[in-house]
């Protein structure tokens, strides 16, 4: 991207309406990494898939998105960032009509496949483009506006899908993209300054086709896994081998290799390698815990699709709240302590969450992932001094790439995991549960109304108890999802010990592209 960066913070004719459309695109882009969650539901039953099957639509757009993350500079200096970011923003949008228009699950999954391509190049364009347009004064400013529209905007993005569903259909929540996509097409050709493309190094395609394979075989493996019955079919096991051969491949491609395209010089930098993996654990719990929180307010707390979406509300505010504190706090404080409250606060949360039930107030619901959005803000604005403190300006493109890499494959393994826990620990758990139903349970022999309607000799009285079995294990399943999510936080508080402390004095470290 930085190949052919004009002339930086020069004057430019309606900045702030160019502005406008270039966070139109990023928020287009955050948005559909969650939108879809309360929709799910809705669209399970439209394309009749299972709940571990449907979460694909979710996956398959963040997997895409951070494999197609890699080339994008490459192909910025090739073709032209205005060129570049018209192209993926036209395709961004016919593909979100698309997936509005698919008839089942497997047009679906292709389609969002094709939609993550095209938008993963919209938030590093954006995001340079806002590095060039304003001078370096402002540029603080700018990215810490505009990185806050990165963070919240995945967070929002049920709350607008709970609306569009409950008012309209689940199609609606790939339909919006339409109006906006053509305002910011057509205001980023008029406004968006236009440079040629400038002659660029050969890409490392190499490295990116086996890292794809790779991330591709990992990701297909957890999410065919619970269908398939994991390692007793070959098919997972198959997987599971071509992601193992893709990652050495890779890593020694990298190590042996020239011109990587992530340079090895990268994780010679202690401070950003720890980062890495604090990211990967932020991204697991930034849109797993959001892929479980709707089912459960719909199907086990029987919320109305908008409700749901509208009780998920509170995790965004808190999440802005908190970057805003966090972002005048990290020039401050030490950067550290802050990822530390942050992650305090967050395990606190998950903490919150494992006792819900059913029965627990809206109220308390909204709490809970207030704190939640809170304390993932705390965690990651410091994040972004902590990561690039260190790092040689030369590499901090590649460094951005690799975080935004790291950080939507976490949430797409994330996902992945929690969705195969779940309907592994209901079918376990169920088991469990229904070896306590016989003939000989005394509540089953009292002979009153409930005993006959829970007679499990009766087809009414088996599916009845059938069903609150069932929601018993849910409850029990999501329980030990959240203590995963909590567990999985613990080796990114380690990491915490293995970074040096930024300098307070040092200005805050939002100019570069460390927000994605």
């Amino acid at each position: 991207m930085s190949a052919e960066q004009p002339a930086a913070g020069e004057e430019i004719p309606n900045r702030t309406l160019l502005t406008v459309c270039l966070m139109i695109a990023t928020l287009m882009q955050a948005l559909d990494t969650t939108i879809a969650n309360v929709a799910l539901p809705y669209m399970q039953g439209t394309l009749s898939a299972s709940y571990d099957q449907i979460t694909w639509v979710l996956t398959s757009y963040v997997v895409m998105a951070a494999i197609m993350t890699a080339p994008v500079g490459w192909l910025s200096a090739r073709f032209g960032r205005k060129n570049l970011f018209i192209a993926c923003l036209v395709g961004f949008t016919i593909t979100s009509m698309l997936c509005g228009l698919a008839g089942s699950l497997s047009q679906i999954v292709v389609y969002r496949l094709l939609q993550g391509a095209f938008g993963a190049a919209l938030v590093p364009l954006s995001q340079s483009t806002m590095m060039d347009i304003y001078p370096a004064a402002q540029r603080g400013t700018a990215m810490s506006v505009w990185g806050m529209g990165v963070m919240v905007g995945p967070i929002l993005g049920p709350t607008l899908g709970g609306y569009l569903t409950a008012n309209f259909d689940w199609r609606y929540v790939f339909f919006v993209n339409l109006p906006f996509g053509i305002a910011a097409i057509a205001g980023l050709a008029l406004l968006m300054p236009k440079v040629k493309p400038r002659g660029t190094s050969k890409f490392d395609w190499t490295g990116f086709t086996v890292l794809s394979i790779g991330l591709s075989g990992l990701q297909i493996a957890l999410d065919r896994g619970q269908e398939l019955d994991w390692f007793s079919s070959t098919t997972v096991i198959g997987c599971f081998i071509i992601a193992a051969l893709g990652f050495y491949l890779f890593t020694v491609h990298m190590l042996t290799g020239r011109n990587t395209f992530i340079p090895r010089a990268v994780f010679d930098d202690r401070n950003f390698l720890a980062a890495l993996i604090t990211m990967g654990s932020v991204g697991m719990v930034l849109l797993a815990s959001s892929a479980l929180l709707a089912p459960y307010l719909e199907n086990l707390g029987n919320y109305p699709v908008a409700t749901a979406g509208l009780i998920m509300a509170p995790r965004g505010a808190g999440t802005m709240a908190a970057m805003l504190i966090a972002g005048r706090l990290v020039n401050r404080t030490d950067a550290r302590l802050l990822m530390l409250f942050g992650y305090i606060v967050l395990g606190f949360s998950i903490y919150m969450q494992i006792g819900w039930t059913p029965d627990v107030t809206q109220s308390y619901i909204a709490l809970t992932i207030g704190i939640q959005g809170f304390g993932l803000g705390f965690v990651f604005v410091p994040l972004q001094v902590v990561a690039f403190y260190t790092l040689p300006a030369e590499l901090r493109t590649q460094g951005t790439s690799l975080l935004s890499l790291v950080r939507n494959v976490g949430s797409a393994v994330g996902i992945s995991v929690t969705s195969a826990l779940l309907s592994r620990a209901t079918q376990y758990v169920h088991a469990n549960l229904a070896q306590f139903i016989t003939p000989f349970s005394r509540q089953l022999q009292t002979g009153g109304a409930v005993s006959q309607l829970l007679n499990p000799a009766t087809p009414r009285g088996a599916a009845l108890l059938d069903s609150m079995i069932n929601t018993q294990a849910q409850i029990i399943a999501y329980m030990d999802d959240y203590k995963f999510m909590l567990f999985s936080t613990i080796p990114a508080m380690a990491c915490l010990l293995l970074m040096r402390r930024p300098e307070i004095s040092r200005p805050a470290a939002l100019d570069h592209a460390a927000f994605e």
